[in-house]
């Protein structure tokens, strides 16, 4: 198969124990371990809210849906967010009538705060922030702009699962925080994500939303001193967004070990830059901030003949990736053609090297090599 980028790595028996008491108690839906997930995944972060969805796209849809009907903001209102990102961050602005600011990049990949500042306009409301790869970039500097201009904060963590600045979770000041917990991220399920928010009416309001609008859910009515509550009122048009509790059996042993392979991951990251650094002329390493303990969901690299090099890296058994297109390159985003040419320049020179837990320090060396022997010209 050669070296994928990405082999999630699970805890099997811990997995499959937590499921069966799921299968033995006959709960396999919302509720029972979507619980004990959502109360483990606060005190980990320290964050006051946090519920459990299918997917971290979803999460997006529904924290910027909320905040736009909470807030009152309009069909064509802006939200400042980054090119050099999976689609779904940017697909949530748009399905909610609002539309895409798109601001330029950093040598950290994440939103340049002076680019950022020249988008805002009498219409913006809100800032997304991704922290690609599970870099913080100029987050802090982002966070005070936003305070200053009175604009919301929609923290994209979607790679950041256990990155930490100064020690600490970063996304508490942030108005909400979206993770995703799909199969290859660093925090593994089959598909799951967790959505944060800072203001306990709207953790209520979502909880609701994603269980179709209705205001107790199943779980809730069935604890409910022992007897089944049938009766409920529907508030919202809702979506079918919960998690269930065959998938959070899974991201509550995946969360015990998630310290523990993420300073793995930058292990493996570090092996990388040193076998690569002296070659920074022809092969550009992404900025990590000193302060930044990163997730390192991903290790990219820019280099000259991005898909030449992706083809020679496959016929060396190396499958590496690339994170990502630039989204104004997309019919539906190419009104902002033009207008961030750093992210258009990363956006065809970056390269994901495999990162993933079975990787040994051979397989980096070997890896390392061979791109070193494509882009250079020797070892």
């Amino acid at each position: 198969m050669g070296i994928q980028l990405f082999t999630p790595r699970y805890e099997v028996e811990e997995c499959l124990e937590e499921i069966r008491e799921c299968l033995e108690k006959g709960w396999t839906g919302l509720g029972f371990k979507t619980v004990e997930f959502e109360e483990q995944w606060k005190k980990y972060t320290g964050f006051p809210f946090a519920h459990f969805l299918n997917s971290a796209t979803i999460g997006l849809n529904l924290a910027v849906e909320i905040l736009k009907e909470e807030y009152q903001w309009q069909d064509g209102d802006e939200i400042i967010t980054t090119p050099l990102t999976f689609i779904s961050t940017n697909h949530a602005i748009a399905r909610a009538g609002m539309k895409a600011a798109f601001a330029d990049i950093d040598d950290t990949l994440c939103l340049n705060p002076d680019s950022v500042r020249e988008r805002i306009t009498e219409k913006t409301r809100a800032v997304i922030f991704v922290g690609i790869g599970g870099n913080i970039g100029r987050y802090a500097e982002i966070v005070k702009l936003c305070k200053e201009k009175g604009l919301k904060l929609i923290l994209d963590a979607a790679h950041m699962a256990g990155t930490r600045v100064n020690g600490e979770i970063p996304g508490r000041e942030a108005d909400v925080v979206v993770y995703s917990f799909q199969a290859v991220k660093n925090l593994p399920t089959a598909d799951s994500g967790m959505i944060c928010f800072k203001n306990g009416k709207f953790d209520e309001i979502v909880r609701k939303k994603a269980w179709l609008g209705i205001n107790k859910d199943t779980y809730t009515r069935s604890t409910n001193s022992g007897n089944y509550k049938w009766k409920y009122d529907v508030e919202y048009v809702g979506e079918k967004a919960h998690g269930n509790s065959v998938i959070a059996s899974i991201g509550i042993v995946q969360l015990r070990y998630l310290d523990r392979d993420n300073a793995y991951r930058r292990q493996i990251a570090s092996w990388y830059r040193e076998r690569l650094a002296k070659y920074a002329d022809k092969i550009g390493l992404v900025r990590i901030p000193s302060e930044c303990s990163s997730s390192t969901h991903l290790f990219q690299i820019l280099v000259e003949n991005r898909d030449e090099v992706i083809l020679q890296l496959n016929a060396a058994g190396i499958y590496p990736g690339v994170h990502y297109a630039d989204n104004t390159q997309y019919r539906m985003y190419d009104y902002a053609q033009g207008t961030c040419p750093h992210a258009e320049y990363v956006s065809d020179h970056v390269l994901s090297l495999p990162m993933h837990l079975y990787l040994t320090f051979e397989d980096v060396q070997f890896i390392a090599d061979e791109v070193i022997k494509i882009v250079v010209g020797s070892v």
